[in-house]
């Protein structure tokens, strides 16, 4: 299946004394549970000594109170939440990644998607390593401890580690001493630093992890930068800061971020409102009613119905019990997944001509069922506005969709889009304003390679393949 899910999450505390630090990494996480639903974990590290715990699952499943309390008190503490791209699903590779290496232990947590996983990995291996996961985690693992043994300092390492990492990753790493966090020089994925009013230092890849945890927001790391926390304080390292022009994922504003989080200076809600303003300036439509699909489709519908004058109006209920562990339904019952996951509200779409706002489209399906919903609940119209220009290029940073034989705006016209999903008509945030979405956002340059394949790396020479998951009958020896 291909879909549009979310990020994954990071989230790291440095305090100058031992606290109860794996409480306030589940808050952490459980405030960017938006962005990785498949597996969490929650390292902690008491003065050295780490104690480690991952599973699958959602945070409040995983992390029990006696779960919370066998991790203990520390001073520095790491946690992920994650969701697997196809074939790196797994508990194997939950994260964070804990390594042993000749000069001490690390942990590392990461958000992104390295382009040349592939040959780092066979690098290592014909060096004589061992991998025991698919994920790029443990690639990054090996490239850090690999400068390390070469460096003076952890900080040094992640320093030569990022001459060779080429990707997205907003990156924290945990030594016996230190907390240190890192953006790749693009800026691709977000991260930023806050503190509490007990001076622990907090990272996190949303800023509403921050306030979970009671911080208050200091500012953004910014793209290139190495942040270490150690019992001097904070410090930057900015080496590879300016190296390359930004280029953040414009997706964290129109779909992955939650809507409270302030992301490199602008408010995630106020550009998903400003996307539905300027859907009603290009693609103004008689009707009565304007619904979002939630969650991410509401402020856009609010910006619409400002804009355009049209009654806003709650057009769905989603169940807020389901998450990516939920057991979807055979696939001849596919719909029934959508109606388990959103309820149409009859009184509010029942006789009415809705405009429909939703961030993307990708094969069509899913749209195509939510259309359906909206005319069985007996709407006399449905016109859909999409926060998002046509998504027709692969991703390379992330997202689970890294081929383009399913996108359906590759090969169909807008008209026959519209037909395919059942809609009256159907308009698209056009590419030039996409960057206007983001007014106030420090970061002047947006990745839209997915929206106009200009990509800010280079492309992956070749896409992992998780080939130990084959029978030996299906091609491998």
């Amino acid at each position: 299946m291909f879909e549009l899910k979310e990020e994954c999450g990071v989230f790291g505390l440095y305090s100058q004394r031992a606290a109860d630090l794996a409480r306030l990494a589940y808050y952490g996480l459980f405030a960017l549970q938006h962005r990785g639903q498949e597996s969490c974990g929650i390292s902690v590290n008491d003065h050295g000594v780490f104690t480690t715990h991952t599973g699958n699952g959602l945070v409040n499943d995983v992390f029990t109170a006696d779960i919370l309390e066998s991790l203990g008190k520390g001073n520095i503490s790491v946690g992920h939440v994650r969701y697997g791209t196809r074939g790196t699903i797994g508990l194997v590779n939950a994260q964070p990644v804990v390594v042993n290496h000749i000069k001490g232990r690390m942990a590392v947590a990461y958000n992104g998607r390295i382009v040349n996983a592939c040959e780092l990995r066979e690098k290592f291996e014909l060096a004589g390593s061992i991998f025991h996961s698919s994920g790029d985690a443990e690639a990054i693992a090996h490239v850090v401890t690999s400068a390390r043994i070469r460096t003076s300092s952890i900080e040094s390492a992640v320093g030569e580690a990022m001459d060779e990492l080429k990707g997205a990753y907003s990156m924290i790493l945990m030594s016996p001493a230190k907390l240190v966090a890192c953006r790749d020089p693009y800026g691709i994925r977000p991260l930023c630093i806050g503190k509490t009013a007990e001076g622990i230092w907090v990272v996190s890849s949303e800023s509403c992890g921050i306030d979970a945890v009671g911080g208050t927001f200091v500012r953004d790391v910014e793209p290139g930068e190495i942040v270490v926390f150690d019992s001097d304080g904070m410090r930057s390292i900015r080496t590879h800061c300016g190296s390359t022009k930004s280029a953040l994922c414009v997706f964290e504003y129109i779909y992955f971020a939650r809507p409270d989080s302030v992301i490199d200076g602008c408010a995630v809600q106020a550009a998903r409102i400003k996307a539905g303003e300027l859907l009603a300036e290009t693609y103004p439509v008689e009707a009565d009613v304007v619904v979002g699909v939630p969650d991410s489709g509401l402020d856009a519908a609010v910006g619409y119905s400002r804009k355009s004058g049209i009654a806003y109006g709650v057009g769905f209920i989603k169940n807020k019990y389901i998450g990516r562990t939920f057991i979807a339904p055979e696939q001849a019952t596919r719909e029934g997944k959508v109606r388990i996951k959103l309820n149409p509200v009859s009184v509010t779409v029942s006789g009415k001509r809705v405009v429909l706002i939703d961030d993307s489209i990708v094969r069509g399906t899913t749209s195509a069922r939510i259309v359906r919903l909206l005319r069985e609940a007996g709407a006399k119209e449905v016109h859909m506005r999409v926060t998002a220009p046509p998504f027709i290029n692969a991703c390379y940073y992330g997202t689970d969709i890294s081929e383009t034989d399913a996108l359906i705006a590759r090969d169909h016209k807008l008209e026959d889009i519209a037909g395919i999903i059942g809609a009256d008509s159907l308009g698209y945030l056009k590419r030039n304003q996409v960057g206007i979405i983001a007014e106030g956002c420090k970061l002047k340059g947006f990745c839209t390679a997915c929206f106009d394949g200009y990509y800010p790396t280079e492309k992956p020479e070749r896409i992992f393949v998780n080939k130990y998951d084959k029978k030996i009958n299906e091609g491998r020896s």
